[in-house]
């Protein structure tokens, strides 16, 4: 029951804290956009009316025009779980951007965090 909650929470109201928590560390919204739009697929018009339409994470990542092929390279821990062990397609995709947004405010390389 607790990751439908989070399923159906809406991707505007989580995407400011994203960038708030990037901000933080001295990164930018254009960052967390470029991250964003890397591992979905969406173009950074796309991305902004995903968030106009307030569509929750479920829809997000269902219209999401293409996975990046590479997004399975994103390991390590969000929230104390490993990313890599998540079960939950849908799960997997949410912890892989909470990653990259926790490697951004790390300091990580934008290249590095593209792989």
């Amino acid at each position: 029951m607790k990751d439908e909650k989070l399923f159906s929470m809406k991707v505007s109201k989580v995407y400011p804290l994203l960038i708030a928590k990037a901000e933080r560390k001295g990164r930018t919204k254009e960052e967390v956009d470029q991250v964003t739009c890397w591992l979905t697929g969406y173009t950074k018009e796309q991305l902004e009316d995903q968030l106009q339409k307030e569509v929750d994470y479920r829809t997000f990542f269902d219209e999401a025009p293409a996975m990046n092929p590479h997004c399975h390279l994103i390991t390590g821990s969000v929230c104390g779980i490993k990313v890599q062990e998540i079960k939950d397609p849908l799960m997997k995709k949410i912890r892989y951007l909470d990653k990259l947004v926790d490697e951004l405010a790390k300091g990580k390389p934008m290249e590095k965090i593209l792989r």
